[in-house]
């Protein structure tokens, strides 16, 4: 039950990540950042890890984004 929960939150996420990969839209990877790490905490505590590499992904992904673009310092 937790990695299907990790797993819709995950999905939920990714457009975000993805609309933020705009230019101008950065900064919806900040609104982004506090579900995936939900859903990375919860996928963490499945059996399956499909969930958590899902939420991983969207994290690192976004991170990287708001790295680049002087988003963290």
């Amino acid at each position: 039950m937790a990695n299907v929960v990790s797993i819709i939150i995950g999905l939920l996420c990714s457009p975000v990540v993805f609309l933020g990969m705009i230019p101008l839209l950065g900064w919806m990877n900040w609104l982004m950042l506090p579900g995936a790490t939900l859903g990375a905490i919860i996928g963490a505590f499945s059996e399956n890890k499909a969930g958590l590499i899902i939420n991983i992904v969207v994290l690192v992904v976004g991170g990287f984004r708001l790295f680049m673009g002087g988003g963290v310092i």
